[in-house]
């Protein structure tokens, strides 16, 4: 790749005139992924792409290196600049098993769970709040289950044309037939590519990490959340031990109320750890509010004014106007009980002024695809680029002023 001294000052600089950054030399980042079927090699393979296009992007040398296994999650290094000099070392704690538990079992068992987490949803009051603060995405949650109510409602009336037509008894299985085959031959396949059944599952989990470290565990998902849990605090505590010039923990979706768990245990544990350390909070198309406004869900708040108050840890919030599975807008750490603790650092950015006319036209209604962007390489140069965040010169938090 042809390099040349002009291009690698407009990465550093992102063509935007602020106080020049102490250059990292060495990076620690720790990646908690969104709620998608991706192992941690998916993972890796993802972020490779991405930085390949970003570097294309920049005329800027990113070389990411193969992915290592470590226990149930693995980490790869990164090496950008003309000599290689920042080095990034990326850990992935993803929680593809706690996807594929969910996804693996019956149509009719994951149904039946969805439902029943919609209705812990509304009972713990998250419904109204989400309404109330991000409408948007109170028509993110109420779709999936509206969708598959009206499914249910036309299978049962196609199930039932021989009674309201009188037709002598032995039609009735026959109907019977017609409306299974209408919802799981018919409607089940042609929902998928909305993403209907994974809505479902992400439901279930949403409640499961709402509940974390309030009540005792009630389900083997709630069980399995909190022994995944466990092994992140753990290997947040390895990577902060190795020596660097900052530490970033990123998160998306999902991932942002596990990072918020996992970071506030640890920072209640040993405060002490994140003494005399540069360490960065990043969350991208934060979903924390999802599970926070949950009633019950009081360990999750706490931890988020944990983090807030904590002078050691400078929090970055991306949020974009044009992804409706964020809270656009809403300020996450007074939402959660804590109106008089530092509020994130907000970021916004525009996907029209990231993506080729084409590109966005095609995804645009896309909304999962949508809330990916945030991971995922940009076609224009422009100020956010999380490659460049995790793995570019600068300090990720000299990112704060960008967008």
């Amino acid at each position: 790749m042809i390099w040349n001294a002009a291009s690698s000052h407009k990465v550093s600089q992102l063509v935007l005139e602020q106080p020049p950054s102490p250059h990292v030399s060495k990076r620690v980042v720790v990646h908690f992924p969104g709620f998608e079927p991706l192992d941690r090699a998916l993972h890796h393979a993802r972020y490779k792409r991405t930085a390949e296009k970003t570097a294309r992007l920049w005329d800027f040398p990113i070389e990411v290196g193969g992915l290592h296994a470590n226990g149930r999650n693995g980490f790869f290094d990164v090496r950008s600049g003309a000599k290689g000099d920042t080095e990034t070392r990326i850990y992935v704690l993803e929680h593809d098993r706690l996807v594929r538990q969910l996804s693996d079992r019956p149509v009719s068992v994951r149904l039946v769970q969805g439902f029943r987490s919609a209705v812990r949803v509304a009972l713990e009051g998250a419904a109204m709040a989400y309404f109330r603060h991000a409408w948007r995405f109170g028509l993110f949650f109420v779709f999936p289950f509206l969708l598959v109510t009206l499914a249910l409602i036309a299978s049962l009336t196609i199930a039932s044309i021989p009674f309201w037509l009188a037709l002598e008894i032995w039609y009735y299985p026959f109907g019977l037939l017609l409306g299974h085959s209408f919802f799981f031959r018919l409607f089940l396949p042609w929902s998928n590519r909305l993403h209907t059944l994974h809505l479902f599952s992400d439901w279930e989990l949403a409640v499961a990490v709402a509940r974390l470290g309030q009540v005792p565990s009630v389900s083997g998902l709630e069980s399995a959340v909190t022994h995944w849990l466990d092994e992140c605090v753990e290997f947040m505590r390895a990577a902060l031990k190795e020596e660097a010039d900052e530490y970033v923990i990123t998160s998306h979706s999902m991932g942002t109320s596990m990072a918020a768990h996992a970071l506030g245990i640890l920072l209640a544990r040993e405060p002490e750890m994140f003494g005399k350390k540069r360490v960065v909070f990043v969350t991208l198309g934060s979903a924390i509010l999802q599970c926070a406004t949950f009633g019950n869900a009081n360990a999750l708040r706490n931890r988020v004014g944990l983090i807030a108050q904590s002078r050691e840890i400078s929090w970055l919030d991306v949020q974009c106007l044009s992804d409706a599975v964020n809270f656009y807008k809403c300020p996450v750490v007074t939402l959660c009980g804590f109106p008089d603790a530092p509020q994130p650092k907000i970021i916004f950015i525009r996907l029209k002024n990231m993506l080729s006319a084409e590109r966005y036209s095609r995804i645009r209604y896309d909304f999962l695809r949508i809330h990916r962007q945030y991971v995922l390489a940009s076609d224009k140069r422009v100020a956010f680029d999380f490659t460049l965040l995790t793995a570019g010169p600068d300090p990720a938090s000299s990112h704060a002023g960008r967008g």
